[in-house]
């Protein structure tokens, strides 16, 4: 009898720390990265939290730039965590807690509303990186299909496309300006610089003929 008390004391135990394990933690606002990333205070330490299932478009990634839709998806995300009276991650039992890169993995709640979903049915993020049964992706796939079918946010594909041709012709008026940037300009150039750029072209003109026929020597001599 005592010992099936123990090990009904000993499973009460472990049941009361697996639940406080995955329970919300309460935390501190930091800073805002990007749409599906933020930097928040546990105990003091500033920690940077992945959402968890979800991905927006890039904001402020170092190659890709700023793709469609992702200005949007990221002020969204700041708007809701600085306005937040309480912010709050939930880690899931089948997610690990961080990734590779020691970002928090987690369900982002704020003032008792999951971030994750509400990024879902405002069309600011897809659902992804499911690598197992994570406990709200149901709800989130759900959400998912009616902002598709609504056109909202990223499934807007006209807005997509008017995007792409605008980015297109900065960038191609970009590449424009930086060719004229690198063409030398006279009227920048000193009466000095012009004169010596002179000079270089005459030599250059000179000198030029000189090594052709001198190569053809040599050439001559090998044979």
């Amino acid at each position: 009898m005592k010992k099936l008390r123990k090990f009904g004391f000993i499973a009460f135990l472990f049941i009361i720390s697996f639940n406080f394990a995955y329970a919300r933690e309460i935390v501190t606002f930091s800073k805002c990265v990007d749409g599906d990333t933020i930097k928040v205070l546990v105990d003091g330490e500033e920690k940077t939290v992945r959402f968890l299932a979800v991905d927006t478009p890039e904001s402020v990634h170092p190659t890709k730039g700023v793709e469609f839709y992702g200005k949007e998806a990221s002020d969204y995300t700041c708007t809701m965590i600085t306005n937040a009276e309480k912010i709050e991650l939930e880690y899931d039992e089948n997610s690990d807690k961080e990734d590779k890169y020691d970002r928090l993995l987690a369900w982002v709640w704020v003032d008792d509303t999951l971030l994750q979903d509400e990024l879902i049915k405002n069309g600011y993020a897809e659902v992804a990186y499911l690598y197992d049964d994570y406990k709200y992706t149901d709800i989130l796939k759900d959400h998912q299909s009616i902002a598709e079918e609504a056109k909202i946010g990223i499934w807007n594909d006209e807005a997509r496309e008017k995007f792409v041709a605008e980015e297109t012709i900065d960038n191609d008026d970009s590449k424009i300006e930086n060719e004229k940037e690198e063409t030398i300009n006279l009227n920048d150039m000193s009466t000095k610089e012009i004169i010596i750029l002179i000079v270089v072209i005459v030599l250059l003109s000179i000198v030029s003929p000189i090594i052709k026929k001198s190569k053809r020597k040599i050439k001559k001599l090998l044979k």
